[in-house]
């Protein structure tokens, strides 16, 4: 399959299908995690696992798998010692998705995430890791790039749509929304372990318009709560003239794991998926802690 064919049934209103997690699935069949790196080294110390949770989301129902290229952007890697490794870490991801999706008509994702970027650093250091990440991705041959800008300001967020700008491949936005003291939807992180207030940053309608002077391809609300994904969507929706989508969490990370929290039967997954599509959605998937079943209930909904 190609990405002409994802166009044509968006295009036709249809719904399309991403996957789950990586990382909480990698953790379920045994793959060691690394302290910094999370899962990022997996593709290197567990590959057959890696294959096995690629392979279960394809026989799940995923149009689009997302390579395990998250968390080995090439500021992380450098961060945590693995400089030297930047580059094969990311190809033997790329190849065993690509392995994963052998004869069937599924697309691989390669993702450029802001896993190990803060806005402390300021954005000025971030962008040649951005454009190394890029590059690197886009010379493997990926369907698609995942601009995976979960959990950042708005300031990162456009620094690393404007990286891609250039890029020759079809390009998708994930953001991550939380709601303020007031039930107003803004950029943000609700990490639920900590119990304190959600990290909220710039409102979400006014992010959007700022982001658009870059990015014109699909936008989904990702790694957020829920509770939230319903309403972000419909702004998403009512702001953005292009295909937007869903892909929420369930838990929290404690490095170097994830945890599983709220007892969600992918029967309620199916519900809320549909309270997502109504709201505009075309794209759905799963993030951080919602894996195979869930992606398995929720491919009914192709159409």
């Amino acid at each position: 399959m190609s990405y002409s064919s994802i166009e044509k049934r968006l295009a036709e209103g249809k719904i399309i299908i991403l996957d789950g997690g990586i990382g909480g699935e990698l953790q379920k069949v045994g793959a060691k995690m690394d302290e910094g790196l999370w899962c990022g080294r997996c593709s290197l110390d567990s590959p057959n696992e890696l294959l096995k949770v690629h392979q279960n989301y394809v026989k799940a129902g995923a149009d689009v798998i997302t390579a395990n290229t998250y968390a080995s952007t090439p500021i992380s890697m450098k961060k945590y010692g693995y400089e030297d490794l930047i580059k094969e870490c990311n190809h033997k991801s790329i190849k065993i998705a690509k392995e994963a999706v052998s004869g069937k008509n599924v697309l691989v994702a390669g993702s450029v995430s802001t896993y190990g970027y803060f806005i402390k650093d300021g954005v000025a250091k971030m962008k040649p890791s951005f454009d190394e990440h890029l590059k690197i991705l886009s010379d493997t041959g990926v369907d698609l790039i995942i601009l995976e800008a979960m959990s950042s300001q708005a300031d990162i967020v456009e620094t690393l749509v404007e990286c891609s700008s250039n890029l020759k491949l079809p390009t998708w936005l994930s953001i991550s929304c939380v709601f303020d003291k007031n039930k107003n939807i803004h950029l943000g992180y609700d990490d639920d372990v900590s119990h304190k207030d959600p990290q909220v940053y710039e409102e979400l309608e006014d992010s959007l318009h700022r982001f658009k002077k870059f990015h014109s391809g699909p936008i989904l609300v990702a790694h957020s709560n829920m509770s939230v994904t319903e309403e972000a969507v419909s702004i998403l929706k009512n702001n953005h003239n292009n295909t937007v989508g869903a892909y929420p969490n369930r838990g929290h990370f404690v490095k170097p794991e994830w945890k599983f929290t709220d007892d969600i039967k992918p029967s309620d997954y199916v519900k809320s998926a549909k309270k997502w599509i109504d709201s505009g959605a075309q794209i759905i998937g799963g993030c951080c802690g919602i894996g195979v079943e869930e992606i398995k209930a929720i491919s009914i909904l192709k159409n």
